[in-house]
């Protein structure tokens, strides 16, 4: 009797100990890592897929009944639309150049030069040869190809936008399939969707899930100005992914796929695509004026939460709360801290991310209404917007070519300024390999803050002072996270 006791406690343990053990290591974690869905051409393990898909019948944004057949017709019409990118990037500390080599021109013997290759995926937009991409697919990359019907091409860049992550090429070639393009705003929560691109390399790759979500805001875009608006989804988006399409059952783009969720780097049921309306407002102004125009109220805010409304006797928990005027028309049409914003052109605002989207759809001088709520009371306001100077002019980026230390340099708006809390600062866009400003260590994006303790406001001021100094040069830089570093060099 004692034995069979014994051995019925025994079992009791094991069975509660392995039911422990699985549910501590083997239950997966929650996903907390946003990645870029592009390539790195490594090898990965390829499954095959379930063929049993059912037919039952769906329901698109026009409420007509569709048959599986539907997504056949889809991708039909969306793949011919969507190219493989592959970019190529010479090594940066290969062929390096000695202090001598700079000044006086003698070589030193050279490593071999190595070249990293990445992909992704783009979209045709035009028929006449422009694709859209994201701008990490082809950040850095000193050359450009995008493959097309079997066929090569080499691509010019046109231009990026950082703060949405799209950037746009062309190629020399007309006639060719453009995408269909419908409105982000028509796209509903539960609308089935196709992802479209070329994950693992595996060109013309259609995969299909729902909306998940809209209007998501993930913090993935490392930029002064963010817009994050995303369109979430749980179509498979993976590696070489970024750049693709998404597309409705008709074919038409909604959205262009950016980034995903994940531990592993891998699908794992979170991707997110940039809305089609600001993808279009992006393209439009690349081509027109080769950047962005970005519109300011002149504002900083933040969602109304609960605690807010409370504080500002709000019965409804709606609309961004001004939390900072910073001059512009919001300053001009004597708007207040604590005035919440409810709508913007009759477009409600009830997050930070449909504030950014709304006004990323404007250009400075265009006039708005807005309505807001102060002290309990509704008040309508017509504003005109302004461009990051505080001005209704069309912004032209001044771009200063400092060839002789191999860089090019920008000067860095007030309201930036502000943004950033800098007094002064510029901001290097474009960094020559092998110059003296890559031989540096400074990178693109980088914003030189001070030389010597002199602060920098005027881009060939730089570049002057550093031809001049002769001994130990301190620079302050302010990196893309904000941080702050000195670099120290000695001439």
């Amino acid at each position: 009797m004692k034995q069979i006791l014994l051995t019925v406690l025994v079992s009791l343990m094991s069975g509660f100990g392995g039911a422990f053990l699985y549910q501590k290591y083997f239950v997966a974690t929650e996903l907390q890592e946003f990645q870029f869905a592009n390539n790195t051409l490594e090898n990965q393990p390829i499954s095959t897929p379930l063929t049993n898909i059912s037919s039952d019948d769906f329901t698109d944004e026009n409420s007509k009944d569709l048959n599986i057949a539907d997504f056949a017709e889809a991708s039909a019409v969306s793949t011919k639309s969507v190219v493989y990118i592959v970019t190529y990037v010479k090594d940066r500390y290969s062929n390096r150049r000695t202090w001598s080599d700079l000044f006086f021109g003698r070589p030193t013997q050279k490593n071999p030069q190595g070249i990293a290759v990445g992909s992704g995926s783009g979209v045709i937009f035009s028929k006449d040869g422009y694709i859209v991409t994201n701008n990490h697919v082809v950040k850095g990359a000193d050359k450009i190809e995008v493959n097309y019907n079997k066929r090569t091409y080499e691509a010019k860049l046109i231009g990026i936008d950082p703060s949405t992550d799209i950037a746009l090429l062309k190629i020399d070639k007309n006639d060719l399939p453009a995408i269909q393009i419908a409105s982000s705003k028509a796209v509903r929560v539960g609308d089935w969707v196709l992802a479209v691109g070329n994950p693992f390399n595996l060109t013309s790759t259609v995969t299909a899930g729902i909306v998940s979500a809209k209007g998501r805001k993930i913090g993935i875009m490392n930029d002064v100005f963010p817009i994050e608006s995303f369109i979430q989804t749980d179509a498979a988006i993976n590696p070489g992914n970024s750049g693709g399409a998404l597309v409705n059952l008709h074919g038409d783009l909604v959205g262009i796929n950016t980034a995903i969720l994940s531990k592993t780097g891998s699908y794992a049921g979170y991707g997110f695509a940039v809305p089609s309306d600001i993808v279009a407002k992006v393209v439009n102004d690349l081509k027109k004026y080769g950047e962005v125009q970005k519109a300011f109220l002149g504002v900083s805010i933040k969602a109304v939460n609960e605690k807010i409304a409370e504080k500002l006797n709000m019965k409804e928990i709606n609309g961004v709360v001004i939390t900072k005027i910073e001059g512009g028309a919001a300053e001009k049409n004597k708007l207040e801290v604590g005035d919440v914003i409810l709508s913007i052109d009759n477009f409600s605002i009830e997050t930070e991310a449909a504030y950014d989207e709304q006004l990323s759809y404007y250009v400075p001088g265009d006039k708005i209404s807005i309505e807001i709520l102060r002290e309990g009371k509704k008040i309508k306001k017509n504003v005109v917007l302004t461009n990051i100077d505080g001005t209704t002019n069309v912004n032209e980026k001044k771009v200063y070519d400092a060839k002789e230390i191999g860089a090019k340099f920008t000067a860095i708006s007030k309201i930036e300024r502000s943004k950033l809390n800098l007094e002064t600062g510029i901001r290097v866009e474009e960094v020559e390999r092998n110059g003296l400003i890559s031989e540096m260590g400074i990178k693109e994006g980088m914003i030189l803050v001070s030389i010597n303790r002199y602060p920098l406001d005027d881009p060939k001021d730089f570049a002057k002072i550093l031809s001049r100094i002769r001994g130990r040069v301190i620079i302050e830089i302010m990196k893309k996270d904000r941080s702050h570093r000195y670099y120290s060099y000695y001439f």
